[in-house]
């Protein structure tokens, strides 16, 4: 990084309530939407470290809303983690620094959006799950959150991104960018646009359940793949949930099915040897257990009985949201590499595959969970 740019780091970190001095700051390439910088500071003779993330907001398009989504969860969280144990609390959730102002968020001159949190460290995450155990530590982790989140109010989350979930006009979106083929792609992609085509019902599988009022919104994470779960280094205890985002009202199974996604798998999200990509039953086991260990206690039974399904509605979803966004020319995900989003693509559309192939067993675990 140029000294320009860690001049204009140093000026945007003191517009937060900093009691420390500048000493160098970077960019911390992690994550698909936001920029975001590691800043050091100074205090008593000690470095510590701050995260500064610019908000994107040509994917957040209320910057304000999600910063005060983010701030009700922290303080929450951290009111309720306190109550269980004071011991770590400044590594057990996201600590967001206020400006000098009191505000959650700084807007700069030219209208971005920043925030600043305190960097937690000695922590790790991982883009693949290891071990049954580690699963199960991410799924207890997360129906954890869910229910220390039970009893926030609702008013004080609202809906960062509307129809976040909402399959059908996914769907839409993808005939849209087909019929328009602005960057002359769709020819090559043949056989990924016939697989959405014919499992197109697959984004209606909870529509009768929550027209019937079977399904309740809950405050929710919306993103729960195991990077945003940050392990100790040393123990491997989970120790924060972080990418708050996109926390807002919703159904608990687009986090447990999103869990199933990213755990169930050995290959990454974009990987290219898709004859990686396949269920592991022993960890779908692990992480219904960890999860249900602490979210049972508040599911409706109807929503426990969805649960074995959630993974293949998020998955592909989430397939049609790539396969979309390449055909777009890669303008909401990042692209590290050329067809990068075709490749995440064909990895959610075979992973749909194993899952609807191994539906009978996985509907069997939960019903013995449960």
């Amino acid at each position: 990084m140029n000294e320009t740019n860690e001049n204009f780091l140093e000026k945007l970190i003191s517009k937060f309530q900093i009691v420390a001095e500048f000493v160098e700051g970077h960019a911390w390439v992690k994550g698909h939407i936001n920029d975001t910088y590691i800043v050091t500071c100074q205090q008593g003779g000690s470095p510590i470290r701050y995260i500064l993330q610019r908000i994107n907001h040509d994917v957040f398009h209320q910057p304000a809303v999600v910063m005060q989504n983010v701030k009700a969860t922290t303080e929450h969280l951290r009111k309720k983690i306190a109550e269980e144990s004071s011991v770590d609390l400044t590594r057990r959730t996201m600590t967001l620094v206020p400006t000098r102002g009191g505000a959650p968020y700084y807007q700069d001159i030219k209208g971005n959006f920043w925030r600043t949190y305190v960097f937690i460290e000695r922590v790790e995450s991982s883009h693949v799950a290891e071990s049954p155990s580690q699963a199960e530590q991410v799924g207890r982790a997360f129906g954890l959150f869910q229910k220390r989140l039970s009893d926030l109010p609702s008013e004080k989350i609202q809906e960062t991104i509307p129809q976040f979930h909402n399959g059908a006009l996914r769907l839409q979106a993808l005939e849209q960018a087909i019929n328009e083929d602005l960057h002359g792609r769709a020819s090559k992609i043949q056989d990924e646009i016939d697989f959405c085509r014919k499992h197109k019902d697959i984004v209606h599988t909870f529509t009768s359940a929550i027209n019937e009022g079977k399904l309740p919104v809950r405050i929710t994470h919306n993103d729960t793949k195991i990077d945003n779960v940050l392990l100790d280094n040393k123990s491997g205890e989970v120790m924060c949930i972080v990418d708050l985002d996109t926390v807002m009202p919703g159904l608990v199974h687009y986090d447990f099915g999103d869990m199933v996604r990213t755990l169930t798998s050995p290959a990454d999200e974009d990987d290219r040897n898709l004859e990686k990509v396949t269920i592991r039953m022993e960890f779908f086991k692990a992480l219904s257990n960890g999860y249900l260990s602490e979210a049972k206690s508040f599911l409706n039974e109807t929503e426990k009985d969805y649960l074995a399904v959630s993974g293949k509605v998020i998955t592909f979803q989430l397939g049609i949201r790539f396969l979309t966004d390449h055909l777009n020319g890669d303008l909401y995900f990042r692209a590290h590499r050329d067809e990068h989003n075709l490749d995440r693509a064909r990895v959610q559309f075979k992973l749909v595959e194993k899952m609807i192939e191994n539906e009978p067993a996985m509907k069997s675990l939960i019903s013995s969970l449960s």
